[in-house]
């Protein structure tokens, strides 16, 4: 390995809409030239796990490059920043809370709910929307339909293709919290972003977040390309929700997020932050030369 050669560590879920996304950029169809005093072009080593293993790894300060849940971004402000490419946002794409059986709203402010984690965006929107401040059970996202369905939990909160796939589990939905928080905010929901260490040279993070658009345009351009490395790494192989999930959680927001995207995401994490007692920074929650 050439001394001059820049890597980045780069962490991402193996659901669809991350793979498609970063697809080109792992494989080699696009390539993203390192600036100066690096040679020839970055190389990223890809980390993939399941988005609340990401928000800890963020924390911890372990990843160069990552995807997070927007959940977790007023934890980890002071040591990265957003870019504004390869997000998860948009309309109609909210987390849902189902159950076996319908719950009032006085019995949901009891239940016991499980979570995909207590980093993720889903459960920020639970504290958000106010009606639920029964007992959390952190379970990997897969196994929250079973869990619901079994009675080991009065509800639960899915994300991914799960919100294709519930009804095939017997569950019926409960809330949809994007549309909740369309309906409060009239703004489309932030899901997940990517982050880069506030350590990284500028050039160095502009020509990465340029590399994630050019990959999604490839993306965009060349659908098939990306079919069996998606198929490789995701939990549900059934094409048609493969496609669903893409459709729903790869926007036009996921290229740039423009002022819209900007404005959901600061209003999201400032509500998380005052949750959290602590300050927005001071240099801004975005990289500089926002346009991707």
């Amino acid at each position: 390995m050439s001394a001059q050669e820049l890597t980045l560590s780069l962490g991402l879920s193996p659901c669809p809409n991350d793979t498609f996304i970063f697809h080109a950029l792992l494989e080699g169809r696009v390539r993203v030239p390192a600036p100066a005093p690096w040679s020839g072009h970055i190389r990223f080593v890809p980390h993939f796990a399941d988005v609340e293993e990401l928000n800890g790894m963020a924390v911890a300060g372990r990843l160069d490059v990552t995807k997070l849940s927007l959940g977790a971004v007023a934890r980890i402000m002071d040591a990265y920043a957003l870019f504004s490419s390869g997000a998860a946002l948009g309309w109609g794409c909210g987390p849902l809370v189902v159950a076996a059986k319908p719950l009032t709203p006085e019995q949901l402010k009891s239940a016991s709910v499980a979570v995909p984690g207590l980093m993720t965006t889903a459960n920020l929107l639970l504290d958000l929307h106010g009606g639920f401040r029964g007992p959390r059970r952190e379970l990997l996202f897969s196994d929250i339909m079973d869990a619901v369905a079994r009675g080991e939990d009065e509800a639960g909160v899915i994300i991914h293709e799960g919100r294709f796939t519930f009804g095939d589990h017997g569950l019926i939905k409960i809330v949809d919290l994007g549309e909740w928080w369309e309906s409060a905010f009239h703004l489309p929901l932030p899901l997940g972003a990517i982050a880069g260490r506030r350590g990284l040279p500028l050039a160095v993070a502009l020509a990465v977040q340029g590399g994630i658009a050019e990959s999604l345009r490839h993306a965009w351009a060349h659908p098939e390309d990306s079919r069996d490395f998606i198929r490789a790494h995701a939990q549900e192989l059934d094409d048609a929700v493969t496609k669903a999930h893409i459709e729903t959680f790869v926007t036009a927001f996921s290229e740039d997020l423009g002022p819209a995207g900007r404005e959901a995401i600061a209003t999201l994490v400032e509500r998380s932050a005052a949750r959290l007692g602590v300050a927005l920074p001071a240099a801004g929650l975005f990289w500089p030369g926002a346009a991707a």
